[in-house]
């Protein structure tokens, strides 16, 4: 089974081709043109690179959010157009979650993570007391977060500033990963001290790992129409509500 698919939640963005859910290659975007711009050129350079056609695609993956508005908008109507011409799936894949799987908690093939370590040693890198926390720069000085033990989700995502986040997490040790992290990396530090743990990278490429949810997803059956993909929004914490918040 071959997926294609594609992440625009941060400026950058990427893309990736995954095979029985083993990712072929993952292309990072450029940060410096709109998303806009880039696409679909990105995913047309992509298949010519592996000498693949659109209709040898069997499915679609795409990051569904929490990111950049008008990013999710792009990448999401982009698959969605591929899904409905090609009358393949698309499987949403929220950034989060990606993160997770990328950080190692979760059922991780050596391709997206490190490519000279095994699954076991990618896991090994997450403490064995750790939880795991997905930040996304959510701009204005907040991140998305949303914490993971044993790679579930402990709550929602929310979007709050990183003190007010970080307030709650001192009596255990969390990984970090996500570019919300990689910002905010001398705070976390500063409160959690021998309690934070760094993913490595901090801050990867997301379109390998919505490729392997998207096959596990296909493989399973799990999917909708693809007009039925909507973005995640997510809305500010309590912790971090003020009188002129909104939610996002």
């Amino acid at each position: 089974m071959l997926v294609l698919s594609l992440d625009t939640t941060s400026r950058a963005g990427s893309c990736a081709l995954a095979r029985d859910g083993h990712v072929m290659c993952v292309q990072a975007g450029d940060p410096l043109r709109e998303q806009g711009g880039q696409l679909p050129g990105a995913l047309a350079t992509l298949l010519d690179h592996e000498s693949i056609s659109l209709r040898h695609i069997d499915g679609y993956g795409v990051a569904i959010g929490p990111g950049s508005f008008t990013g999710l908008r792009v990448g999401i109507a982009t698959m969605q157009g591929l899904a409905m011409a090609t009358g393949k799936p698309l499987i949403g894949v929220s950034a989060l979650d990606a993160l997770v799987v990328l950080a190692g908690a979760r059922k991780v093939p050596t391709e997206f993570v490190i490519p000279s370590e095994t699954p076991e040693q990618a896991a090994s890198r997450v403490p064995g007391n750790a939880r795991v926390v997905a930040w996304i720069e959510a701009w204005r000085g907040d991140v998305f977060s949303a914490t993971y033990e044993g790679g579930r989700a402990l709550d929602e995502p929310v979007v709050a500033h990183p003190d007010d986040l970080l307030k709650h997490m001192r009596e255990h040790a969390a990984l970090f990963i996500g570019d919300g992290a990689a910002r905010n990396l001398s705070l976390i530090r500063a409160v959690l001290g021998d309690n934070a743990h760094l993913a490595d990278p901090i801050a990867p490429l997301l379109a390998g790992a919505v490729a392997r949810v998207a096959s596990e997803a296909l493989n399973s059956g799990q999917h909708q129409p693809p007009h039925a993909i909507r973005p995640l929004y997510v809305r500010r914490s309590d912790a971090g509500l003020t009188t002129n918040a909104s939610p996002v």
